[in-house]
């Protein structure tokens, strides 16, 4: 019995912390304390112009609200933005982690402007006005992914190319994405932008540079938590697992001084795809301002490579 009590209070601990950090880190909550992490940039992952100019712009451009219920029963939202010119081509935009669709301001003007796409900006499960009570790192979010892309082939039926565009945690989603066997053929194209390899690898390497402690075994108490509330595991989230299936040509961005996401995940992701492939390497950029660090050059670097596809 002496024995037992020291051991059940350690898994108590460790089941306590692993709660702490899955309330930190997955469920929907205050995201503010990434504010204050010097290895995020100090305007915005997402690119996102000042508010005013921003609802202008959506409204300049027509944007409408649209909705559709998930496979679990979650109400998601997403911007649907008309091209400005008739267009069977859509860009399907997936923001970053604590962020939401509209935020993705920058690359929506660039699909819609220069390759005359209409827009899809969904606000991921968890996050802005989409319904769900937890962060799915991508996994779950492939899913939702899969079913935006049902909603374009049924609304606009004679769409005949869709790009997938993501940045940080979109990256990973539309990696994810690429990889699933439901994927219709209209995908022509992806664009990943400092996507990390895995949610498991992502969180260890944030445990170890933030707490300097190993991942074993709070992650995997976090993990715990997060099959029992999320239904899902960390290992699941897998973009690394997801893009070794993929088929669609894909376009891997990556800043060579991202902290937040490590620069030598992309090189991961980048050897395991199979499908044709290009590697664009922003030098001095963090994690996700690599479009506001080569503004120009990114732009080119992403129309060269999608732009014959549509």
């Amino acid at each position: 019995m002496k024995k037992i009590i020291p051991v059940a209070l350690g898994v108590s601990a460790l089941l306590l912390g692993g709660l702490h950090n899955y309330k930190k880190a997955v469920e929907r909550s205050d995201k503010s304390f990434l504010d204050q992490d010097p290895a995020m940039p100090s305007d915005t992952v997402t690119l996102d112009a000042d508010k005013m100019t921003g609802d202008q712009w959506f409204k300049d451009v027509g944007a409408k609200d649209i909705s559709l219920v998930s496979f679990d029963g979650l109400k998601l939202h997403a911007l649907y933005i008309p091209s400005e010119e008739e267009s069977n081509r859509f860009a399907l935009i997936a923001h970053g982690y604590s962020g939401k669709g509209r935020n993705m301001i920058s690359v929506a003007k660039l699909y819609r402007d220069k390759l005359h796409c209409n827009i899809l900006l969904p606000d991921a499960r968890g996050h802005g006005q989409s319904e769900g009570d937890y962060i799915g790192f991508g996994w779950h979010d492939h899913f939702d992914q899969l079913m935006w892309l049902q909603y374009i082939l049924l609304s606009h039926p004679k769409t005949s190319k869709i790009v997938l565009h993501g940045v940080s945690m979109g990256a990973s989603t539309v990696l994810m994405t690429s990889g699933a066997r439901a994927l219709p053929e209209q995908v022509a194209a992806v664009v990943s932008d400092c996507a990390y390899t895995s949610a498991q690898a992502e969180l260890a390497y944030q445990m170890k540079r933030l707490y300097h402690i190993p991942a074993f075994p709070l992650l995997q108490a976090t993990d715990f938590w997060t099959r029992v509330k999320a239904g899902y595991s960390f290992k699941e989230a897998s973009a690394l697992e997801q893009v070794k299936k993929s088929h669609v040509p894909t376009l891997f961005i990556h800043g060579d001084e991202d902290a937040f996401v490590p620069y030598e995940m992309v090189h991961e992701l980048y050897n395991a795809c199979p499908a044709p492939k290009d590697l664009y390497i922003v030098p001095g950029a963090g994690h996700g301002n690599a479009y506001r660090i080569a503004g120009a050059a990114y732009e080119k670097s992403v129309l060269d490579f999608v732009g014959p596809l549509l």
